[in-house]
């Protein structure tokens, strides 16, 4: 092989690692919601289509991800430690945008059919939280569109929220309203950029 080939190989390899650490990297604005939507090419159009899907707004799926994950495509709990020091086993089997257990995962992937999604695909992310939420309004009665009731059900469980576990958390209700304050946030942010959205603008081509 020669030394141009296999320069002209090596540089292939580079830009296309670039690429998927663009694709992946969390939005650089994660406090605007028409920023996101803007940097992030194609994530409006999945986290509308889960709306049209399941009724859960587009704006309450964001500030779900948001809280659990800031957006990081492979977030994962932060490991315990043993003896203080030595890392160890991680507390739960939570993963992805939305902090998704395995048997979480499992059960949506079963209900839906959607046997190949992924927690680390954005589009598989937004169409279970959508899932989740319109589980979370039949089963118990909770508004689609009530970002902090739907935030203590998608953390605590149906059968958590319905036995009320969350009264014995005060740190799990101020997150509640922290998901609730955002998601009004992403709302009046989309109603300015909705209409450029919908036919499919877009700043940044990735």
């Amino acid at each position: 092989m020669t030394t141009s080939c296999l320069l002209h190989r090596v540089l292939l390899l580079l830009s296309s690692g670039l690429c998927a650490a663009c694709s992946t990297a969390p939005p650089q604005n994660l406090a605007n919601s028409c920023d996101i939507f803007s940097e992030k090419n194609g994530w409006y159009s999945h986290a509308r289509d889960s709306y049209e899907k399941w009724g859960v707004p587009v704006h309450v799926q964001l500030a779900i991800i948001h809280q659990e994950s800031r957006f990081v495509h492979d977030a994962r709990p932060p490991r315990q430690r043993l003896l203080w020091v030595i890392p160890w086993t991680r507390p739960s089997s939570a993963y992805g945008y939305g902090q998704i257990k395995d048997s979480t995962w499992d059960w949506y992937r079963k209900s839906t059919g959607n046997r190949w999604a992924d927690r680390d695909d954005f589009d598989d992310v937004v169409d279970f939280i959508g899932w989740y939420g319109n589980m979370s309004h039949r089963m118990l009665g909770i508004s689609r569109s009530d970002a902090y009731s739907q935030y203590l059900a998608y953390h605590e469980g149906h059968g958590g929220f319905k036995r009320k576990s969350y009264r014995k958390k005060d740190w799990l209700v101020k997150v509640a309203r922290k998901v609730e304050a955002r998601s009004k946030r992403y709302e009046t942010q989309l109603n300015s950029c909705q209409a450029s959205l919908d036919k499919g603008w877009s700043l940044w081509p990735f």
